[in-house]
């Protein structure tokens, strides 16, 4: 059914029931789908797969199948074939873009484990700084005893966490810190802090990484036009 056959009380029916948006996203799916069908042969060998995973025998079995829920065979193979057009789709549109969109995520993906101590006296942090580049005094065992913030319960220890989760000031110099290297203390607001990079885990722009970079894509994608068909439907219901 497309949403031309629909009319203005049973969308706001949808509406009503908060499954709106939904509908218009399950169409826009399904759409992709009837643009971007598979082979005959794709087609066969997914339905098969669909007749095993529903343990449905035969093609009589199929068929009823279908009209217990309000569907035809063709249908069926349509629903079956979705998540095969929907990849399909994602890769020839959105492959394409996916390093450019990695290179902007990449402080989202990038982790890091730091320790961190913030005290609110400079001396104290200079100070407590000494004594862990001496070696005089644990980092964990001074940040249970001196840390002012919540890094005093966990001993200082900080993460995995990604790069961009962290306060500017200390994001840009986590990023240009070594595993092991001890920052010297620097002010955050009203904060002195001690930091002690303890390993990152950077990740590369592999294949796993350009097909999920694509599906956020898409993702971003559909919700536009999830929103777009919303307001069409907005602008066609205020209509006299």
């Amino acid at each position: 059914m497309s949403r031309q056959t629909l009319s203005k009380a049973c969308l706001e029916k949808l509406a009503k029931l908060g499954i709106l948006r939904i509908y218009l996203k399950e169409e826009i799916l399904q759409e992709i789908c009837e643009k971007h069908p598979p082979d005959s042969k794709q087609s066969t060998q997914l339905l098969e797969e669909f007749k095993n995973k529903n343990k449905i025998s035969d093609d009589h079995a199929l068929k009823n199948f279908a009209q217990q829920n309000l569907l035809s065979v063709e249908d069926l193979q349509l629903l079956s074939a979705r998540p095969l057009c929907i990849q399909r789709y994602i890769t020839n549109h959105f492959i394409s873009k996916a390093e450019a969109h990695f290179l902007k995520r990449k402080d989202a993906l990038d982790q890091v484990i730091y320790s961190l101590i913030r005290v609110n006296q400079e001396s104290l942090a200079r100070e407590l700084h000494l004594q862990i580049a001496e070696a005089e005094a644990d980092f964990s065992m001074l940040a249970s005893e001196h840390a002012q913030g919540p890094e005093s319960q966990t001993r200082g220890v900080i993460g995995p966490v990604p790069l961009n989760q962290a306060h500017p000031a200390l994001a840009q110099r986590l990023r240009g810190a070594k595993p092991g290297e001890l920052l010297k203390p620097f002010q955050i607001e009203q904060w002195w802090v001690i930091v002690r990079i303890e390993q990152k885990m950077e990740t590369s722009f592999d294949e796993a990484t350009s097909q999920r970079m694509a599906a956020e894509l898409f993702e971003l994608w559909l919700r536009d036009a999830v929103e777009h068909r919303l307001q069409d439907l907005v602008k066609a219901a205020a209509q006299p």
